[in-house]
């Protein structure tokens, strides 16, 4: 059985996210230590996983939070 790839779940992680959407790990951590964060919505025990499609709409609407190379 192949493992999920970011793309085809609902809920990522925020490793998966950071490499997923090509984002800075130090501002990501400090985006989601933000409890009204609109894409953090979910807890698996002390795990915090991002909603992949509101992510997506977020960073659309936030161009500028993507890492530059």
């Amino acid at each position: 059985m192949e493992r999920a790839t970011p793309e085809n779940k609902d809920y990522l992680m925020p490793a998966e996210a950071v490499e997923y959407f090509v984002l800075s790990r130090r501002k990501f951590s400090e985006w989601i230590q933000k409890e009204s964060s609109p894409f953090l919505i979910a807890k698996y025990g002390k795990r915090k996983l991002i909603n992949r499609v509101a992510f997506e709409k977020y960073l659309n609407e936030h161009p500028e939070l993507r890492r530059r190379d």
